[in-house]
């Protein structure tokens, strides 16, 4: 089984209220392999992969590469994972937050969350407890 992660931006999430929608996908050839292969002759090629999570609900997320340029349309070139805003408002995913994606075969896909820690350790080893308003709380000890 092949996994990948994803370490959720703010831009991800909708954080930043940006209008990109889904999780931008690498174009480097290990990455795409891992999805399912799209036909770059036809326009915005997409598809739908179930994506299973660890409850065993699925969620049918959209799988999609915007080549606009290719087609005389515009200049975008890249590959999104889309459909997820339910996903991601349901599991109160955040930034810093990672998904992390099994595949096995065929359109079939788990997802597993993995939260940001609010404890950090520094070079040095010192723990660092994140709290709100920028405050962080460092072990001295």
């Amino acid at each position: 089984m092949t996994s990948v992660e994803k370490k959720l931006s703010a831009n991800d999430t909708g954080e930043t209220g940006g209008h990109q929608a889904g999780l931008l996908i690498p174009r480097e050839q290990k990455m795409l392999k891992f999805f399912p292969k799209l036909d770059p002759t036809l326009y915005n090629p997409r598809c739908v992969i179930d994506v299973m999570d660890d409850s065993d609900r699925e969620w049918p997320f959209n799988y999609i590469y915007y080549n606009n340029f290719l087609h005389g349309r515009g200049t975008r070139n890249e590959y999104r994972l889309t459909g997820m805003t339910a996903f991601l408002r349901e599991n109160l995913l955040k930034t810093g937050d990672s998904l992390i994606f099994e595949h096995s075969g065929g359109r079939k896909y788990r997802v597993r969350l993995r939260r940001k820690s609010a404890v950090e350790v520094t070079p040095d080893g010192r723990k660092v407890l994140r709290l709100s308003g920028n405050w962080m709380m460092i072990d001295t000890d």
